[in-house]
């Protein structure tokens, strides 16, 4: 007999359908599976040998032929066991039921026939939306991030006895939908505040501007004096999420194995912080399998990098970073796969002035040679610079800083309330064609951020004495047109152009 199975399964973080065609027929007992199974798909015989013994049913006698369609595309997700043992199932006619042609079916089965969860489950429910289907059948560890896609039932199954009494309208299961009414605050209040910062108004200022137009960040400074602490709560001053972003970012954490957090819907915006070792692939994704995995810059979309100790890392690591800044996507191609990641995010970058961190100090010594700073500094391209918006001097505290313990500062919220604000004027302006200033193009550039006569002359002459480049002028417009929004202002006026001027000149001063 003939049966037909709906499954879905995923490609970078874009879910697909796969249609588990089952033929079995009398003959000599002889198994076949087709379509490109991968390793982990191949292995799925003999779990599903074990998980139908378990629940109390047999295995098919006879010739089993397994096609798993398209067969054009190499599989190797575990989500197939659970429609490959049901369809098997209704091949021997063990079971029938009309809802194999409504409901699409993912899950790893255990060998006791417990339904285990499966990476890409959010994707897949999406995938099973835009199919058509009634709904999808995921395991019940699954439910409560694929219950957030809206317009599809989804099915939690703990075992695969109650996955074939639903499959067979012996037992109705209801849908679970995720409750997101509260999620979104809980995840705004865990936040950090930025009033445990001490001191350092100036770049908590940098801060704000760099959270108001999505520009990246570069914080440099003595071993100690708040550079990580502070990039921490940068992303508790962001704008809150949408709903479009949360799931995005969502699908992205839902297929990279290890690193998924906890709950339904990730709303709270991603902070990565990646050791210094991290490998190019670590930071770009892909990786030696044939289901390529988002690395770092994909796992940071819609929130802040933070690269520690900016020149340990490796240089063809921090090279990758030139794309994704760029068109906020990355692209990977290898020889079985070519997938595109979304990666737009914030850079935000600390180092050393110097090896031993003291060349900046005013209270320690440096001991480094002149050719040991070279050394250490040459080991940032200037093309990476250039695409650092801000750049800022992070000095160390004096005592009476470090011992007040006073609230220093406006609290995350007070300042979140005005990036917010910034935001709104800059989505109004661009006609939702942008999200922040950050992202306009040298063409919107010129449109949104035209200075006054003043101020553009006040440009020509620091272009003139500093010689930045034409991307470098660019950015030195969006980073005035942001400090214009801060303001409510829609002139970009000459204490603006001044402003963003000076957040250029640090790495003319060290380099």
């Amino acid at each position: 007999m003939l049966a037909r199975v709906h499954s879905c399964a995923v490609l970078g973080i874009d879910g697909y359908p796969v249609t588990v065609d089952i033929d079995n027929h009398p003959g000599t007992n002889r198994f076949y599976m087709v379509g490109l199974p991968e390793m982990p798909v191949r292995e799925s015989k003999e779990r599903v040998f074990s998980a139908l013994r378990s629940s109390g049913f047999h295995y098919p006698r006879g010739v089993t032929v397994i096609n798993l369609a398209p067969a054009d595309i190499r599989k190797e997700s575990t989500a197939l066991d659970l429609p490959i043992a049901l369809g098997m199932l209704a091949a021997s006619e063990q079971i029938a039921g009309p809802r194999f042609a409504e409901y699409a079916i993912a899950g790893e089965l255990a060998l006791d026939g417990a339904i285990r969860p499966v990476a890409g489950a959010l994707s897949m429910a999406i995938a099973a939306r835009d199919l058509g289907l009634r709904g999808i059948l995921v395991p019940e560890a699954n439910a409560e991030e694929a219950g957030v896609v809206p317009d599809v039932e989804v099915i939690p199954a703990p075992t695969l006895t109650e996955a074939v009494a639903f499959m067979t309208g012996a037992q109705d299961i209801a849908p679970h939908r995720t409750d997101l009414s509260d999620v979104f605050d809980e995840a705004r209040a865990a936040a950090p505040d930025l009033t445990e910062v001490k001191g350092q108004a100036h770049v908590k200022r940098a801060l704000t501007v760099a959270a108001a137009g999505g520009h990246n960040l570069l914080m440099i400074g003595p071993p100690g004096t708040g550079k990580t602490m502070m990039a921490s709560r940068l992303p508790g001053i962001l704008p809150d999420m949408t709903f479009d972003e949360a799931l995005e970012t969502t699908r992205i954490y839902s297929v990279a194995s290890g690193v998924r957090e906890k709950g339904s819907l990730i709303v709270r915006r991603p902070f990565r912080a990646p050791h210094h070792t991290a490998t190019t692939v670590a930071i770009c994704g892909g990786g030696a399998g044939q289901q390529p995995v988002p690395g770092e810059v994909s796992l940071a979309h819609n929130g802040v990098l933070f690269l520690d100790e900016l020149p340990e890392f490796n240089r063809s690591a921090l090279e990758v970073l030139r794309q994704p800044l760029e068109e906020g996507f990355v692209h990977i191609r290898r020889a079985m796969y070519s997938v595109t990641f979304p990666s737009r995010f914030m850079l935000v970058v600390a180092m050393n002035p110097c090896p031993c961190g003291c060349r900046t100090d005013p209270r320690r010594e440096c001991r480094c040679t002149l050719g040991e700073i070279q050394r250490y500094m040459s080991r940032l391209s200037g093309p990476l610079l250039d695409r650092i918006d801000l750049h800022v001097d992070v000095p160390a505290l004096a005592f009476d800083e470090l011992a007040d313990n006073r609230p220093s500062g406006p609290a995350s919220a007070d300042v979140r309330a005005q990036v917010q604000a910034a935001r709104d004027r800059q989505r109004a302006r661009h006609n939702g064609r942008f999200a922040c200033n950050a992202e306009l193009d040298s063409k919107a550039t010129r449109t949104y951020c035209e200075p006054s006569p003043s101020a553009k002359g006040l440009l020509e002459n620091a272009i003139d004495r500093l010689g930045f480049s034409a991307r470098a002028y660019d950015k030195v417009l969006r980073v005035a047109r942001t400090l214009a929004d801060l303001d409510h202002d829609d002139t970009i006026a000459e204490h603006h152009v001044a402003e963003a001027i000076q957040y250029r000149t640090l790495d003319r001063e060290l380099f």
